[in-house]
């Protein structure tokens, strides 16, 4: 199974499709969200092509394969558009023999570790920043935002497959990896 992670997409339109399109590229099984899908919030100018009506619509066409977390920008409103879960505040996925900890990462985070094994996997977005490391014995990774990065960083998403995670540009280009024992 492969899972492609996206996270950030504050209602982009333009940045969606480039990541669908990375997801059709990837071939990915299963589109993981990290949250903050329609709403840019109020402390984030507003993206490219902002059309939030536009982002559930494609959204909405992939059900079946997502998985989604809520962002603190995602609502019970933002909820009625989309045809998917996005409500819970975190979600646990078995990949590999790993427990994956996907939540958005404005309340579980590099600085507030969730109960969660050795050796299992933290994903968060929220930061808008590609991380991708081990600490007290946990991997933490974050894949950056799909439409505002930050410090400098580039448009990217996030890719598990075979025993890593990859965080890549929307472009393709390998921004950071990280094996898993």
């Amino acid at each position: 199974m492969k899972i492609v992670v996206i996270s950030d997409i504050h209602g982009s339109v333009h940045y969606l499709n480039k990541a669908l399109k990375a997801f059709e590229k990837e071939q990915g099984d299963i589109l993981l969200i990290l949250g903050d899908e329609l709403y840019h919030g109020p402390r984030n100018p507003l993206p490219k092509d902002y059309d939030p009506k536009e982002v559930a619509k494609y959204l909405n066409k992939l059900k079946d394969k997502i998985i989604a977390v809520r962002g603190n920008c995602d609502s019970e409103v933002d909820q009625m558009m989309l045809e998917y879960p996005i409500m819970g505040d975190y979600s646990t996925i078995f990949w590999k023999k790993k427990r994956i900890f996907a939540t958005h990462g404005h309340i579980y985070n590099k600085e507030n570790l969730p109960p969660i094994s050795n050796g299992d996997i933290l994903i968060y977005g929220h930061t808008h920043i590609p991380l991708a490391e081990i600490k007290e014995n946990v991997y933490i990774l974050n894949p950056g935002s799909i439409s505002l990065p930050k410090e400098n960083n580039k448009n990217s998403y996030g890719v598990f497959e075979n025993n890593s995670f990859e965080i890549k540009s929307l472009d393709g280009e390998v921004i950071k990896k990280i094996n898993f024992q």
